[in-house]
């Protein structure tokens, strides 16, 4: 489908990368990995065509679609929710009408032999194959689906888009991407602006409906579910192992002791020619061997070695006093903000409603505990986060235990940073002890290595101030941590040094996180944010997790939310039973999604073998127009006729087969 050859970006004189060199083939899964800066972004846009290569080629088959979401886009629109999004199927209506045109065309043309007409209807079954995938009954209830999967509810629909902040307006955007339905899927850190069942939503979105998909993540769950092969950007080259990201790792980590091994030896050939060239320079008995060393040492090509490895690293908190049993309790609270109505076109008078975020929580906090707050955004997580460090009025009752000092990362926490001091120096002042000389280590795993850690926290962007405050919190003393979306700006290895050193940190943490990964053995407990409760379930994320998709099948998708216990109920949590019933292939006992679902099946066969007769009627046709030629005698020994004609013969053969398997699918889906 694309093909790319000899690839190299130069931004002046310095080197992004050369030599890339792959082929995306249909039903692709590739995670494009690499540490930040390699390349990754950069590959993506030349694929979209959004830039060009300095050297090398493209090459993109006839009739393939590509749809790319970067991180950051520029969003500008003035309609509604739903309308915006069905703007998605504008390419379907499109391609409807061409095919209506191809076929006054066909029906027109009488030069069946000649290769402009073959051509022509070539390009109308590859179209129409294409529109026969993508069509479908009812794009109002694709688009819905879509968005609800993506975490917009249905009082949303009729919202104008400018209301929705960035985060949401990129999932909107996201929506559009999924339902034009490509055939190869560019996603550039697709999670950055989702929750936890969002995510996993798209993960089953990607497994069952996408076509080849290239995407650059720092999700490992995520691209472990999504991926089956993995292209690594390193040392300005590609290395193409085809695996998902987890045993890629594994590979990888083999692959890196061969070239330390590699580079041992080669320095040491390097040092030995060397020492020759300088014992022997100057005795004219060795000039000769002296020249050969020489030569020797100009044709050695360096090893390069992947980026240096400081997964050794440990950060550890600074110690802190104990704090009480219970850091944080809160007995029936509940949180409403009030909300403004802008006035409509019948009712020119402001409305105010309220808008009630949760209700009587009740929770308590173990000293040492861990907990994950997970739920869709805007259930409030972040707004009960508040509460407990006392930004905003709650009602009900909340407790900070004794002697409890509190480490807050908010997701705002890197405007709090001075823009005046250099990243070294806003380390330095709050690092104590021995920590302070591995300030240089600690900065480099969260990738202000070198250069980076001089420059002014004025220069650097949103997300490497927001790794930078983290940082900065990890060296305070304190023995309540809050951490609201810690890892969106980290990548892979520093997410592992953060995340150990919370492991190993004495104290009390809530962390606000939709990575899994991050999360796994990380916390023993997790709260729900849904529907205006806060509900407990005891276990890790993955346990959390798998209680989810079986609530939600056992409900049939619905929206209603996962039914678990209130924080209240201190009852064990019943888990429900790994095997469903079967779901019913009849009308009676279906819900509504299930009668939806069949009906989107018959309508995609339906028009499969339409298409299929279509074809079938073509061909016969063909075939009598060539039967009735090879009865005149000039026409019996024309090779070209005969090489059509048994061609034909196969395809229609191969044609009929489909429409037979076609009809019985049909039989099989009953309404």
């Amino acid at each position: 489908m694309i093909t790319l050859s000899d690839l190299s970006v130069f931004f002046g004189n310095t080197e992004l990368f050369s030599q890339v060199s792959f082929t995306i083939a249909e039903r692709d899964r590739i995670a494009l990995v690499g540490r930040n800066g390699a390349g990754k972004s950069t590959l993506l846009k030349l694929i979209a065509k959004q830039m060009s290569p300095t050297g090398g080629t493209i090459v993109t088959s006839e009739g393939t679609t590509v749809g790319y979401l970067p991180q950051v886009m520029n969003v500008a629109d003035d309609t509604t929710l739903l309308a915006e999004v069905h703007k998605a199927f504008a390419a379907v209506q499109q391609m409807h009408d061409q095919l209506r045109r191809m076929e006054e065309q066909l029906a027109q043309r009488t030069d069946y032999d000649s290769e402009a007409y073959m051509q022509l209807l070539e390009r109308y079954t590859i179209l129409n194959d294409r529109y026969t995938l993508l069509a479908t009954d009812n794009h109002t209830a694709e688009a819905e689906r879509t968005l609800t999967g993506l975490g917009f509810r249905r009082d949303d629909f009729p919202r104008p888009t400018s209301e929705f902040s960035g985060g949401w307006r990129m999932r909107i955007e996201m929506a559009k991407l999924l339902l034009q339905s490509p055939d190869v899927l560019l996603l550039d850190e697709p999670t950055n602006h989702l929750d936890i069942q969002s995510i996993m939503w798209l993960e089953k979105f990607i497994a069952q409906k996408a076509g080849s998909v290239v995407i650059v993540s720092h999700d490992r769950t995520f691209l472990n579910n999504t991926t089956n092969r993995t292209i690594e950007l390193a040392c300005h080259r590609m290395t193409d192992y085809r695996v998902r990201y987890s045993d890629y790792v594994l590979l990888r980590a083999e692959r890196r002791e061969q070239q330390q091994r590699a580079y041992a030896n080669q320095q040491k050939e390097i040092q030995e020619a060397q020492q020759f060239i300088n014992r022997f320079r100057y005795k004219p008995s060795k000039a000769v061997q002296v020249q050969q060393k020489i030569k020797q040492l100009e044709k050695i090509v360096p090893i390069e070695i992947d980026e240096v490895d400081t997964s050794a690293l440990r950060l550890k908190f600074p110690p802190c006093q104990r704090s009480g049993d219970f850091p944080v309790i809160c007995n029936d609270v509940s949180k409403t903000f009030v909300v403004d109505e802008l006035p409509t076109s019948t009712n020119t008078i402001p409305t105010r409603r309220t808008h009630h975020v949760f209700d009587h929580v009740n929770l308590a906090l173990h000293r040492g505990e861990k907990v994950a707050f997970v739920g869709r955004n805007g259930e409030g997580k972040t707004t009960l986060v508040r509460c407990i460090m006392n930004e905003i009025e709650y009602d009900g009752e909340l407790k900070v235990g004794h002697n409890v000092q509190i480490g807050y990362f908010a997701q705002n926490e890197a405007q709090q940073l001075d823009p005046t001091l250099s990243v070294f120096d806003t380390i330095d002042h709050v690092a104590t002890g021995d920590v302070r000389l591995k300030i240089r280590d600690m900065l480099g795993a969260f990738m202000f290595g070198g250069e980076a850690s001089d420059k002014l926290v004025r220069v650097l962007s949103g997300g490497e101030r927001s790794r930078l405050a983290m940082l900065r919190l990890l060296l305070r003393p304190v023995n309540l941590l809050i951490l609201d979306e810690p890892t969106n700006h980290l990548d892979m290895h520093s997410k592992d040094v953060l995340k150990e050193a919370i492991r190993s940190f004495d104290g009390t943490a809530i962390i606000v996180s939709h990575d899994r990964d991050f999360l796994n053995g990380l916390v023993s407990k997790v709260y729900e944010f849904g529907n205006g409760q806060v509900r407990e379930y005891i276990g890790g994320i993955y346990e959390w997790c798998e209680r989810f998709n079986q609530q939600m099948q056992a409900t049939d998708n619905s929206s209603s939310g996962i039914t678990g216990k209130s924080v209240s109920d201190n009852t064990p949590i019943q888990t429900p039973p790994h095997q469903q019933s079967a779901p019913q292939t009849t009308e009676q006992g279906m819900s509504y999604a299930q009668r939806k679902e069949l009906q989107r099946q018959r309508s995609r066969v339906e028009k499969s073998i339409k298409a299929a007769e279509k074809n079938i009627e073509q061909m016969e046709t063909r075939l009598a127009e060539l039967d009735a030629l090879f009865v005149e005698p000039d026409n019996a020994a024309n090779m070209v006729l005969v090489s059509e004609y048994t061609t034909l013969k196969a395809a229609l053969d191969e044609e009929m087969n489909k429409w037979e398997k076609l009809s019985e699918e049909l039989e099989k889906i009953a309404l």
